[in-house]
């Protein structure tokens, strides 16, 4: 199975960052206009964001895995809720690539396959290099187009 590019790990960062900075800000206005809990509940709110942050970035990547077998894509992931997700290329609608800004910065991009369905009728590989995504959506693409005339799973 193919990992992503260790790189991912600071786009996944960056929103922990994030995700820590407004949640030391709430702390903060708490301890400013509702009660005063004190500079040093403050800090541990942001210390303790980022941490677990962190920390779940790191075993996220651990476990975020996929492949391309014979008939589907195959993908594993997930740090509390382990998720397996196998499309089968009959059900492939399109694929797309996009790079976002963090992405573009650290010179990645990301495989977004979407497939016929309601529920959940998009899977997206984060963490690719831009010539890896380009050669991902080609291939699946091509599997899409070779498989349309069997049947559906």
């Amino acid at each position: 199975m193919e990992a992503l590019n260790p790189r991912v790990r600071f786009v996944w960062f960056t929103g922990t960052l994030l995700t820590a900075l407004v949640l030391g800000a709430m702390a903060a206005a708490v301890d400013r206009f509702v009660v005063d809990v004190g500079v040093w509940v403050v800090a541990a709110v942001g210390v303790a964001a980022l941490v677990f942050g962190v920390a779940y970035v790191v075993l996220k990547y651990r476990v975020w895995r996929f492949e391309i077998r014979d008939d589907d894509l195959y993908l594993e992931r997930g740090v509390f809720t382990r998720v397996t997700t196998v499309v089968p290329f009959v059900r492939v609608q399109h694929v797309d690539t996009q790079r976002g800004p963090v992405e573009r910065l650290l010179g990645l991009g990301s495989v977004v396959v979407y497939t016929a369905g309601s529920r959940g009728a998009d899977v997206t590989i984060p963490g690719l290099t831009p010539d890896r995504a380009t050669e991902l959506q080609r291939r699946l693409r091509n599997l899409a187009i070779e498989s349309e005339s069997e049947d559906a799973v």
